[in-house]
């Protein structure tokens, strides 16, 4: 069995075709061990380490691999598991799968995935890459679709969730996938008062200068926030952290004690901490 492999826009995603048929019709998507439950293809490929998100097209395995991992290391481990699984006979998403769309959280069918993953390769990635950003799918769950969006790519996410939505009448919404990592900080007394200071004092501020400023989480004393749009990538975006949104926050919130920057300016990759 020979597999080529093809390359795509995006460093962290590499295409394998088998040269046999791998999904007879639609796609199937799947984000982890638990999601591919009902993929013994899938299953094989997570339990190569590095291997955090799989594709199944009509002709294609698209494999998604962790930013700290090598294509070097792991296409062999990958090359291996395809060609096991083709000659163990198991089928590639059983019956009961293609039945329930379990390889979705809130149901939605591999077909709108596949939509999704079409756009964004097709036309949303190649607009954010003429500004250096990127877009990578994450999930879609509950008609809300989970993006990574990385560089100045964030500043386009009102055009994204227009170009979804306009295409995809299941999609009602955008976001980043770090807000669906749950954060009961949020819940509390202080997060409310960080928000409040947020909506009514900074982001009328910076919203002059195509900036936003979000809240991302509170634990204990301290508050994580996100410079986006124009503030991401900003030059000034230390000065902006620490002469005007931290100074109003101390100021307004006396529970808080630190606030903390989850921003990556110089790709929107890897967020990092910066201490104040």
């Amino acid at each position: 069995m020979f597999i080529q492999t093809e390359t795509t826009s995006n460093p962290a995603t590499l295409k394998f075709l088998p040269g046999d048929t791998v999904m007879p019709s639609g796609s199937a998507a799947f984000a982890n061990t638990e999601n591919a439950e009902n993929s013994p293809l899938a299953k094989r490929l997570f339990e190569i380490d590095g291997v955090v998100r799989v594709l199944l097209e009509s002709e294609s395995i698209s494999i998604n691999k962790a930013e700290d991992k090598d294509w070097d290391i792991l296409k062999p481990a990958i090359l291996g598991a395809i060609m096991d699984h083709y000659t163990s006979g198991d089928q590639v998403v059983t019956d009961d799968a293609n039945n329930s769309d379990n390889n979705s959280t809130d149901g939605a069918s591999s077909e709108i995935i596949g939509k999704i993953e079409e756009l964004i390769e097709t036309r949303i990635r190649p607009a954010t890459s003429q500004g250096g950003g990127d877009v990578i799918f994450r999930e879609f769950k509950d008609g809300i679709v989970y993006l990574e969006m990385l560089g100045s790519a964030i500043g386009l996410q009102a055009g994204i969730e227009n170009m979804l939505r306009h295409y995809i009448p299941e999609v009602q919404g955008v976001r980043d996938y770090r807000d669906n990592i749950p954060k009961p900080g949020l819940e509390t007394p202080l997060a409310a008062a960080v928000q409040t200071v947020l909506d009514e004092k900074i982001n009328p501020a910076v919203a002059s200068h195509g900036g936003h400023i979000s809240l991302i989480d509170v634990q204990e004393s301290t508050a994580y926030i996100r410079l986006e749009g124009g503030c991401q990538g900003c030059g000034m975006a230390n000065v902006t952290l620490k002469e005007g949104v931290e100074k109003e926050i101390l100021a307004s919130v006396p529970g808080i004690t630190t606030v903390l920057d989850s921003t990556d300016h110089a790709s929107g990759n890897n967020p990092y901490y910066s201490g104040s």
